[in-house]
């Protein structure tokens, strides 16, 4: 192959990968405003509520290997193509459990939504690591992030004007002056809201399942080290790829406690756009891709875009602790020109995580698979995407501490601890070549 038409094929290949990046956004950040949606309609404590993020992330623990299996026998393409038709049928459960106001079918829903996106992505980001030259992968996984953040933009803006309009109908206090058949009358209108954007989606995710079928997108080529030949060895063997999975598990549960948990923080300080507020955890997140883009490699290596991500995660995180729950004055003196609503100071820090997350999935991925063959990449992917686990477990202890406690931002201190690991991976984890031996 000439190296024109290689450059050709890598165009194509990245434009169609940037529009599946785009559906796992839109799909993924939907999350952040059903939460509180689902809270009102199937009348929900917060930790009930973030099983909506446990039922859709667990899905990548459960199913990530399962799926590299799948695609070892059917093919990239087939098995993207198979992705998409879990997630139709994931968006289609959603159609009886709206009728019938049951969240335990929304849950499973969401985890067959889960399942397709575990397929979609243990295939995908490889393509984006080995499609170019290693110390410039960071800046293609940006690109996509670019893509997947800003499908998390327009998602909970697109469900709050097709779902959420005139929600005040819905406020607690309201429904709790009702009489019991009004008010189940109520929650059964709001509830069969969802069926037609979900529906929607379905179509639209079936004809994507088509097009990706026969679509032009080569077979990504994966490095050989020669190493795969003889007797395999442990995946464990490799400290980088162990420790990547770790931080990345951490990384996750901070990503998605960031954007799934402002909507319902902002629905108890009695923010009224609460819908929205996905929305702007996610810009943030865009506003970081775009730095990215620009000074890595240029000016810093992706390790220490990772440092200072880790390093402003934590500062934010002390600063939602303790930040103006009803002053809005930091959002007046920085963001007023906007136009955007404003939002109280903590629920500003929270939204800022997503400038601290937005570099940290490009930066540990190509850190955590280097050195890694053909093989063991694979693999190495697959537990990679295992740990997004880590987006289903820390919303639930955010949720039990927000029930425990009676400052609704109590939660947020476990990101501290989040970070911390990120930052040791990014400035020491990453490094090892290989264990340490045991001495005597």
């Amino acid at each position: 192959m000439t190296l024109g038409s290689r450059n050709r094929t890598n165009t194509v290949a990245m434009l169609i990968i940037g529009g599946l990046f785009f559906i796992f956004g839109f799909v993924t950040w939907l999350n952040g405003a059903l939460i509180p949606f689902l809270a009102i309609a199937c009348e929900l404590s917060h930790m009930q509520a973030y099983l909506v993020t446990l039922s859709f992330y667990i899905a990548y623990t459960v199913m990530a290997l399962p799926m590299s299996l799948v695609l070892r026998r059917t093919g990239y393409k087939s098995g993207l193509a198979l992705g998409f038709l879990l997630m139709v049928a994931g968006a289609l459960v959603f159609v009886p459990a709206a009728l019938l106001r049951t969240y335990s079918l929304f849950l499973a829903g969401l985890f067959v939504l889960g399942t397709g996106l575990a397929i979609l992505q243990t295939a995908a980001n490889p393509y984006v690591v080995l499609i170019g030259p290693a110390r410039t992968a960071a800046v293609r996984i940006s690109l996509m992030g670019l893509l997947n953040k800003g499908a998390g933009i327009i998602a909970p803006l697109a469900f709050t004007a097709l779902v959420l309009t005139d929600v005040s109908r819905f406020d607690e206090a309201l429904l709790n002056s009702l009489s019991p058949a009004e008010k189940l009358l109520q929650l059964r209108e709001l509830s069969a809201r969802l069926i037609e954007p979900y529906l929607i989606m379905a179509g639209i995710l079936l004809l994507l399942a088509a097009y990706i079928r026969f679509s032009p997108l080569p077979v990504p080529e994966f490095p050989d080290e020669g190493r795969s030949g003889g007797q395999r060895r442990s995946i464990l063997r490799y400290p980088n790829l162990v420790l990547g999975v770790v931080a990345l598990f951490f990384y996750m549960g901070a990503e998605v406690v960031a954007g799934d948990t402002i909507g319902l923080f902002g629905r108890d300080l009695g923010v009224s756009h609460f819908g929205q507020l996905t929305a702007y955890t996610m810009a943030f997140m865009m506003l970081g891709y775009l730095l990215g883009i620009i000074v890595i490699p240029r000016w810093i290596t992706q390790e220490k875009a990772l440092s200072a991500s880790a390093g402003l995660g934590i500062l934010m995180s002390v600063l939602a602790l303790t930040g103006n729950l009803d002053s809005d004055r930091v959002w007046s003196v920085t963001l007023a020109w906007t136009g955007f609503g404003a939002i109280p100071d903590a629920v500003l820090f929270v939204a800022l995580f997503g400038l601290a997350n937005a570099l940290m999935w490009p930066a540990i991925w190509p850190m955590a698979l280097r050195g890694l063959d053909k093989n063991d990449t694979g693999t190495g992917s697959a537990l990679l995407i295992m740990a997004i686990a880590g987006g289903a477990i820390m919303p639930i202890v955010f949720g039990w501490i927000a029930d425990s406690s009676t400052d609704p931002r109590a939660g947020y201190g476990i990101m501290i601890p989040c970070y911390l690991f990120v930052l040791y991976y990014s400035v020491a984890g990453h490094k090892l070549d290989r264990w340490p031996s045991r001495t005597r």
